[in-house]
């Protein structure tokens, strides 16, 4: 049986002025970017009721970024379908998602992540009958999670992620760890879907070692001698 788009979810696809948020207005991509991404947030129905976002867990032996928590996505290519199709493509390639069964709902303004020049582009999905997906390639996933939006909704799963002057929203459900551009997307989104739950951002937690890739454990450690 095929689930219907969600409320919030139709409501937030028909924005007009997600431009306008404080996080993507801060995060215009720059003139003259050559490097740019899709990344898919797709939304199921969840078994136990609600709706669930799929994430996935990067393998821990990358040398950019190990253990962090994402969205599917990455590079468009030339042969894409622009920023819809690479977040699709992706999507195939990282978890084995069957791109005809995504609904796709909208595609929101670029934001630009300045370490690695990237200008990347949300794609938003509901996925009515979801179908099992899982890690394609070990080398690049290590696992593949459909993490229900009450668990990020909660107050207490949310607190500020801090690494030396950074300072940025975060989740925590079990083990994982969301932060970053991850983190801050879904946050932004949540606020703009009207679905949010306060939370108290004076609550900072450090950045574990294993969502840290090895130049930030080093920097984190201090100069050696």
């Amino acid at each position: 049986m095929s689930a219907p788009t969600p409320a919030w979810l139709t409501a937030l696809a028909s924005r007009h002025d997600v431009a306008e948020h404080d996080w993507f207005a801060s995060y215009t991509p720059p003139e003259g970017v050559e490097r740019r991404s899709a990344v898919l947030m797709l939304f199921g129905p969840d078994p136990s009721g609600g709706e669930d976002v799929v994430l996935t867990e990067r393998a821990h032996t990358l040398r950019a970024h190990p253990g962090q928590v994402s969205f599917p996505g990455g590079g468009i290519d030339p042969d894409d379908d622009g920023s819809v199709g690479a977040a699709l493509r992706e999507a195939e390639e990282e978890v084995g998602l069957d791109p005809s069964g995504v609904h796709v709902l909208a595609t929101f303004p670029e934001v630009y992540l300045s370490p690695s020049q990237h200008a990347v582009t949300p794609v938003l999905g509901w996925w009515p009958r979801p179908v099992p997906v899982g890690v394609v390639d070990r080398g690049e996933v290590e696992r593949v999670l459909r993490v229900p939006v009450p668990r990020l909704l909660d107050p207490t799963n949310r607190f500020t992620a801090v690494f030396g002057p950074y300072r940025g929203p975060a989740f925590e459900v079990d083990d994982l760890f969301v932060w970053g551009f991850t983190a801050m997307l879904l946050s932004s989104l949540f606020d703009l879907a009207g679905i949010a739950v306060p939370w108290d951002d004076t609550v900072e937690r450090p950045l574990p070692d294993r969502v840290m890739s090895p130049w930030m454990k080093q920097l984190d450690e201090g100069p050696t001698r």
